[in-house]
C-alpha cells in the first residue's frame, strides 16, 4: 500500500446531511427540455436556457438565480456560476438562501483555484450565521480550501467546527480525518473515518484513508484487511460504469 503524502484530498466525494436535510447539492435542477426536440446531452442547449433564464427582471427570484448557477455548475461554466451566486446573494431578501448562494460561489471560485476569492465567499457566508445547515458546508469546504492554500492549521479548525456544527455530516468527519491524518493524529483519523463510514460515506476513497491512517498507526494487518476492501469498492465502481455504457 502507497504512502504518497502528495497525495489527492478527495473533498467532493460524500453524503452531506442525511435525509432531514435540503442538502447541499451540485446537481443541477431540472429543466424543462423536451427530448423529442434536442438531444438531451447537448450542452449548449442547456447553456442557451441558462442566459434565457438568467436574465433580469424587476421581480429577481435568488432562489432561482441560485438553480441557474448550480446548473452552471453542472456544465462545468464556473465563472458564470460565481457570477451568478453574487447576484443570487445581493437580491436574496432571507439568510439562507443568500447563505447558501456565497456557500455555492465559493466552491465555483475553488474549481477555479481563485482560492483567495472562495475564501472570501465562504467567510461572506459564516458571517451571516455560522450555525446553520449551510454553515457547515462552508466550515468544511473552507477547510478545504485552506488547505490547498497551504495553511493548514486554519484547515484543521475550520474542519473541526464542521462537526461542531452539524455532527451528522459525513464529509466533515472525513474532511477532518483527512486532516489529522496529515497532522500525523492517526488514531484520531481513524476514529473520523469510522464515523464518516458510520453515517453513510462509505465509498473506495474513504477506505484507502482509512488504511493509510492505520498503516502509519502501526497495525498493518488491519490496514491491508481495509484497503482490500476499497480495492473491491473499486471494482464494483469501476463495473457498474462499465454496465451503464
Amino acid at each position: 500500500m502507497d504512502d504518497d503524502p502528495d497525495r489527492p484530498h478527495r473533498f467532493s466525494e460524500g453524503q452531506g446531511f442525511d435525509e432531514e436535510y435540503e442538502e447541499f447539492s451540485l446537481d443541477p435542477p431540472e429543466l424543462s427540455v423536451d427530448p423529442t426536440q434536442v438531444d438531451p446531452v447537448d450542452s449548449r442547449v442547456l447553456t442557451d436556457m441558462l442566459d434565457e433564464r438568467n436574465v433580469a427582471s424587476d421581480q429577481v427570484d435568488a432562489e432561482r438565480l441560485v438553480d441557474v448557477g448550480l446548473s452552471y455548475m453542472g456544465i462545468n461554466r464556473f465563472e458564470e456560476a460565481t457570477e451568478t451566486f453574487e447576484r443570487a446573494a445581493s437580491f436574496a431578501d432571507d439568510d439562507p438562501v443568500e447563505q447558501e448562494a456565497w456557500v455555492n460561489k465559493g466552491a465555483a471560485h475553488a474549481q477555479l483555484e481563485e482560492y483567495d476569492e472562495a475564501v472570501g465567499a465562504y467567510e461572506e457566508a459564516l458571517a451571516i450565521d455560522e450555525d446553520s445547515e449551510h454553515a457547515a458546508s462552508a466550515h468544511t469546504n473552507l477547510a478545504y480550501t485552506l488547505w490547498e492554500w497551504g495553511r493548514t492549521e486554519q484547515a484543521l479548525e475550520h474542519a473541526e467546527r464542521a462537526v461542531e456544527v452539524d455532527p451528522r455530516f459525513a464529509q466533515a468527519w472525513y474532511n477532518r480525518g483527512f486532516f489529522l491524518s496529515e497532522r500525523g493524529l492517526h488514531e484520531n483519523a481513524v476514529d473520523c473515518f469510522d464515523n464518516a463510514i458510520r453515517l453513510g460515506m462509505r465509498n473506495a476513497s474513504v477506505l484507502e484513508e482509512k488504511a493509510i491512517a492505520l498503516e502509519e498507526a502501526g497495525q498493518t494487518e488491519e490496514a491491508e484487511r481495509v484497503q482490500e476492501q476499497a480495492e473491491e469498492l473499486r471494482e464494483e465502481a469501476e463495473q457498474e460504469l462499465v454496465e451503464d455504457r
